[in-house]
């Protein structure tokens, strides 16, 4: 990964990453940079690039906007912080977006495809998510919608990415999880 930019984005953990990545003293790949930021690798010369808590942190964010909430759940010994969807209609929002983006919208090659819908197919395959965005479609519509989300999330991320302007992250992505 090589830093374009690092004007500030305003939001706190973008930021973050970008003073990491400036920091560095050598280019790193999506693959490593994807362990490093979420505290996934155990190298110790690496630690100090480590976002912290950035669960808890992306959790919060989420919270402040009214999307998810927070709430203890009691598991036998101890309490434990939960953030379950408060607001169902943003949720239902995204999984109506990627429906109809591989099923009313679809335009065959992604580099047609709108970047923040890519972007979202990517970041749902790779969450394990994708089956229960499609889960609610009728049978023969699932399967389409599987087939070709299928489709574009087989293709080759290194063929794909210089194909549209601006979509060269997400392919990195794609080919770091399906590593």
């Amino acid at each position: 990964v090589l830093l374009k930019s690092d004007a500030p984005t305003g939001d706190v953990l973008l930021d973050e990453t970008l003073r990491h990545m400036k920091a560095t003293e050598s280019a790193e790949t999506v693959q490593t940079w994807i362990e490093l930021l979420t505290g996934e690798t155990w190298n110790p010369f690496k630690l100090q690039y480590q976002l912290r808590n950035v669960r808890e942190r992306v959790a919060k964010s989420l919270v402040e906007k009214g999307i998810l909430t927070t709430e203890k759940q009691n598991f036998l010994l101890f309490d434990m912080t939960t953030h379950p969807v408060s607001n169902a209609g943003e949720k239902q929002r995204l999984v109506r977006r990627l429906q109809e983006s591989v099923l009313e919208r679809w335009v065959r090659e992604p580099r047609r495809m709108e970047r923040r819908t890519l972007a979202l197919l990517v970041l749902a395959h790779s969450s394990d998510v994708l089956e229960g965005v499609f889960g609610g479609l009728a049978d023969e519509r699932y399967d389409l919608a599987m087939n070709r989300s299928k489709d574009i999330l087989e293709l080759d991320p290194e063929l794909e990415a210089p194909k549209a302007e601006g979509t060269e992250m997400i392919w990195a992505v794609l080919a770091a999880f399906n590593k």
